[in-house]
């Protein structure tokens, strides 16, 4: 048995036979630098500090930085709402298609797309009474022209509605904001709802969602309370989360889905509150929504048709709004006020049901 010293020998032997490969040109140039960037003491150059992770902007815009980014979206807001005293809100829905008419009384005009400011192709626009005289309108047009009157009539509701319900909200003795008037933060239906509660003197917030159009919050928007979302299921979740009360004016798929969203969650009670849901114009929803199929079929309960009401002024919404509101809470906060015992600067000592309700709506209740 030979020993390891031959072993070695023959193995070094073998070794030494073995022809040498070169670098790579690139390689061999690339050790060179490197071994003539480090010093001759062998210590490496000083490196810069790193970001911080929450600094760190390609760690928070990655697949890996997602749960910060939603629970971002969780944590920013709920702190303003905090900061800025908002206890509940009041959410209107409705189409960010049609502009209002301004002070100028300037042409109907109908938006590309929801979200966006570009106006919509002139094919797809409301036809001139000059080109419908001139018979030049298309029959879409032409639709649109007589669609384009009752938009402009339903802006100025929902801008009357967010008056009439911010003057009262105001007039509730909180050291909180209550029922404050909130939309999507577009255009259209949203900021008649932002510029009627503005012109009441009170809060107004916008929750407005980043597309790819050139959206901009609509002016109205009280500052503070101006957020921009990424995600969609949570920009849903602060739409129902502080609301106490929905107001649905006509519209398309985005209204259509949050209405059928918070409807669901009522009908299934998931929502730990009551929530008054006003669905307005029943004109414009007669001809969309059949609901009574559905009760028809089975697909849901008749009783789930009491799950909303409809109005058709704003004088009536606010009715209904008010006595929901109250009924469903600011009584419970006046029965709480007046117990002996109690003493919470947010209750309302000493005032009563009818204060909010009026004595005529008050006498339904008993």
């Amino acid at each position: 048995m030979k020993d390891d010293s031959e072993a070695g020998s023959r193995d070094q032997g073998t070794r030494d036979k073995t022809p040498a490969v070169e670098p790579a040109p690139g390689v061999a140039q690339s050790a060179a630098a490197e071994k003539a960037s480090i010093p001759s003491d062998s210590t490496p150059p000083p490196l810069v500090s790193a970001p911080l992770a929450y600094e760190n902007p390609s760690f928070l815009n990655s697949a890996d930085g997602r749960l910060i980014r939603i629970v971002s979206e969780y944590l920013e807001p709920l702190a303003r709402f905090r900061r800025e005293q908002i206890q509940d809100t009041v959410v209107f829905f409705g189409s960010a298609r049609f502009r209002g008419r301004d002070e100028a009384d300037h042409a109907l005009e109908l938006l590309e797309n929801t979200g966006s400011t570009r106006p919509a192709p002139r094919e797809e626009q409301p036809a001139k009474a000059p080109d419908i005289a001139a018979g030049k309108a298309t029959d879409l047009q032409r639709k649109r022209a007589v669609a384009a009157v009752q938009m402009a009539r339903y802006y100025e509701d929902a801008r009357r509605l967010a008056q009439l319900l911010t003057r009262w909200a105001k007039s509730i003795p909180s050291r909180k904001h209550r029922f404050v008037v909130t939309s999507g933060g577009g255009p259209g239906i949203m900021e008649a709802a932002n510029r009627g509660a503005y012109e009441a003197g009170g809060k107004t917030i916008g929750l407005n969602i980043s597309l790819p159009f050139e959206q901009t919050p609509n002016p109205y928007i009280t500052p503070s309370l101006n957020f921009e979302f990424h995600y969609f299921f949570m920009r849903k979740l602060w739409f129902a989360y502080l609301s106490k009360a929905l107001v649905v004016f006509p519209g398309g798929f985005g209204t259509l889905d949050e209405m059928f969203e918070i409807l669901t969650l009522a009908q299934t009670q998931k929502l730990a509150k009551k929530i008054t849901v006003v669905v307005y114009g029943s004109e414009y929803w007669s001809k969309v929504l059949n609901l009574d199929v559905l009760v028809d079929s089975g697909a849901i309960s008749p009783k789930d048709i009491e799950l909303f009401q409809i109005a058709d002024t704003p004088e009536q919404a606010f009715g209904l709004l008010r006595k929901g509101l109250t009924e469903n809470y600011l009584a419970a906060e006046l029965a709480a006020a007046n117990h002996p015992g109690v003493h919470d600067e947010d209750l309302m000592a000493g005032w009563t049901v009818e204060v909010f309700l009026g004595p005529e709506i008050a006498k339904t209740r008993k």
